[in-house]
């Protein structure tokens, strides 16, 4: 019998990604850690325009993987809204403010190349 677990990270990606477009989030870059890593099997970053937009768009996800797909999250870093870093268990999701993702970097340090990167 397969592992449904490939499934269930997959469903959760798709409803993250979908949940980052309708609420305006820029440069959202998804990561396949699967192999790579035993903390998640995706990682997606992308950016807010200001504090309260990364704090919204955080706070959207969390209820909405919530009510669609019973998926419980935990969040670090919404009260002050410069990053958000959100754990929904098989993706990791890291929502920044644009000059505090260009400080930390994160694509540079988890993609081979720019080339492995799905950007949307």
């Amino acid at each position: 019998m397969a592992d449904p677990a490939p499934n269930k990270s997959s469903e959760t990606l798709a409803a993250i990604i979908t949940s980052l477009e309708d609420d305006k989030a820029e440069d959202i870059v998804q990561i396949d850690l699967r192999g790579r890593s035993d903390m998640a099997d995706y990682m997606v970053i992308a950016s807010g325009r200001s504090t309260r937009q990364v704090s919204a768009i955080s706070e959207k996800m969390s209820e909405k993987l919530k009510s669609e797909l019973g998926v419980f999250t935990k969040m670090e870093g919404k009260e002050t809204g410069d990053w958000v870093l959100i754990d929904a268990g098989d993706v990791i999701v890291h929502v920044f403010r644009p000059e505090v993702r260009e400080f930390y970097q994160l694509e540079k340090m988890w993609l081979p190349s720019q080339a492995a990167a799905q950007t949307r």
